[in-house]
């Protein structure tokens, strides 16, 4: 049976199995305390093939090395589904193009739709907050200054009001559409209640954001959820989804 595969064009090796288990527990396919790999399958069309992950085209897109050597683009969220031992018994469909998403996604607007990949691929992204580093008596190496993480912020599940500035209007590619996606990315973002500073945060530019007729520098109100969702080949960690009562502060 001949399988539908989207090889990539280019994509970023693993360095080492290192680097290869630290994305893993980032994509949430290894728990947070796995010091090993392991073999994930690919199924399809009632065929469970082994495969292993060698790379990512963005943090989005995984590449997979299919048992014949043949490589395969496929959404993270969308391989760890297919791990379960259930996946595929739910429906009877056989394209990924005409499957329907398997877990719980939070609503999303027909305006945002372009943004995210095929329903087969969408599911929250959820990252484990990770443990602080213990404090250890090391020094620095002469010339070079240790860095110290920011704590990860703890983002509300339901929505809230906010407030945002508009910085830069962009666009980036999506690799599973031929047209690249439009987005607003926005600074001085924050919670109303309880008050917090969220830095940086993006969000699709949909028809409904288009009508307001922002500029950069814009300062707007909203309600949405946040959620921590980087955006793909910029800096930025956080996505507003689904942003309402959008009114555009005056100057």
């Amino acid at each position: 049976m001949q399988l539908f595969l989207i090889e990539p064009a280019a994509y970023t090796a693993f360095s080492d199995e290192a680097a290869l288990i630290e994305q893993c527990k980032e994509w949430n396919l290894l728990s947070e305390k796995a010091s090993k790999a392991k073999t994930f399958f690919y199924k399809r069309n009632g065929l469970m093939l082994a495969c292993r992950l060698i790379g990512f085209v963005d943090k989005m897109t995984a590449v997979i090395e299919l048992e014949d050597k043949r490589l395969h683009c496929i959404h993270p969220s969308y391989l760890k589904e297919m791990q379960a031992s259930t996946y595929g018994q739910k429906s009877a469909v056989g394209a990924e193009d005409a499957a329907e998403p398997v877990s719980a996604v939070p609503a999303v607007t027909a305006t945002e739709t372009s943004l995210e990949p095929p329903p087969e691929l969408e599911a929250p992204e959820v990252k484990k907050p990770q443990a602080e580093e213990p404090e250890t008596a090391e020094q620095p190496t002469k010339g070079k200054t240790k860095k110290e993480k920011a704590p990860k912020l703890q983002l509300p599940e339901e929505k809230v009001k906010m407030t945002a500035t508009v910085k830069q209007f962009t666009t980036v590619p999506n690799n599973f559409s031929d047209n690249d996606d439009e987005v607003i990315i926005y600074e001085a973002v924050s919670i109303a209640e309880p008050a917090t500073e969220i830095g940086e945060a993006w969000s699709s530019n949909s028809a409904t954001m288009k009508k307001l007729e922002l500029d950069i520098g814009d300062t707007i109100t909203f309600e949405a959820k946040i959620i921590a969702k980087k955006l793909t080949r910029h800096p930025v960690p956080y996505k507003i989804n689904n942003p309402s009562k959008i009114q555009k502060q005056e100057s």
